[in-house]
């Protein structure tokens, strides 16, 4: 596999620098992906440093760099906790997570990401996850259909969509991509019909994946797993993401709301550095146009003691 092109990392830079990395350090690349973060933070560790690597896809782990100072985790990042609990190496000094999709599952039409080649509608980014794109098109009642769409891919057309979904599903089973663009492409909006099919794509893989729940399983981990000074820093690109990694860092939970203590302190376990995301410059945009959409944003842990 050619790890040049499996996946560009996004905001690097900027990303290292949010990490604060320490040779002696110990980090977690929560998203290993074609491991171009890991790779940057390993080059700056010491002989004392580690870094572990998260990543539920096989072809990910089939690349994953070879160096002492590595250790790759063939597994979801929700697991985070328990994976380090095994290998004895909480708590860590930084951890990080780039939830954009790779330019490698977008780009092999055999796993069924992107709309612009047909294949077998399939979405897993575990291979081995019982639940494919091509179920949830096929099995799920009306209802729930526009509720992901809406939900997920904020697709104003959904119920419509949804209805659309059922009736050729009636005829027949909805197995690839272009079975599906013949459904959908009625209402799209042609004049933006790449951003629409999008979403509506956006919004299956992220039920295939369960990739909200993930987030927040994975979120709610962080303060536990870093140790007091940590960072903690999230690449997100869009808003539903977002919102959650915000609310969380800024509050610590999903609502935003900051709890206080008896003093009237605020009951939060890390300080969001900055109040706007770093984005990346035009001139990276322009080398890596699906950087556009990237938001970086970065906490540090607290001492509870000593807020």
């Amino acid at each position: 596999m050619n790890q040049d092109v499996y996946h560009i990392p996004a905001l690097l830079p900027q990303t290292l620098e949010a990490l604060d990395i320490k040779p002696c350090g110990v980090y977690v690349d929560a998203t290993y992906g074609g491991g171009g973060h890991s790779r940057a933070i390993v080059e700056r560790l010491g002989p004392d440093g580690h870094l572990y690597g998260f990543d539920q896809d096989e072809d990910a782990i089939a690349g994953a760099m070879d160096d002492p100072r590595f250790t790759m985790v063939y597994g979801n990042f929700r697991f985070m906790a328990n994976f380090l609990r095994y290998y004895q190496a909480g708590p860590v000094d930084g951890i990080l997570a780039d939830l954009g999709v790779s330019f490698h599952h977008f780009d092999d039409s055999e796993r069924g990401f992107s709309f612009r080649a047909d294949a077998r509608l399939d979405m897993r980014m575990n291979r081995h996850a019982a639940l494919s794109a091509r179920d949830v098109v096929n099995d799920y009642s009306e209802e729930k259909l526009a509720d992901i769409l809406y939900l997920y891919g904020e697709v104003q057309k959904s119920r419509q969509i949804a209805k659309a979904i059922l009736k050729a599903r009636g005829a027949r089973p909805i197995n690839t991509i272009n079975e599906l663009l013949a459904v959908v492409e009625p209402f799209v909006d042609r004049r933006k019909e790449k951003k629409d099919l999008a979403c509506i794509f956006q919004a299956l893989r992220i039920e295939v994946n369960g990739e909200l729940d993930a987030l927040r399983e994975f979120l709610n981990q962080t303060a536990a797993v870093l140790r007091p000074g940590g960072r903690l820093a999230i690449i997100t690109y869009h808003s539903l993401e977002d919102r959650l990694v915000k609310n969380f860092m800024r509050a610590g939970n999903f609502t935003g709301h900051v709890e206080k203590d008896l003093f009237g302190r605020a009951d939060v376990p890390f300080k969001l550095l900055g109040s706007k995301p770093i984005v990346a410059s035009d001139a990276e945009v322009e080398a890596n146009p699906r950087s556009r959409s990237a938001k970086l944003r970065v906490a540090v842990r607290l001492n509870q003691d000593k807020k």
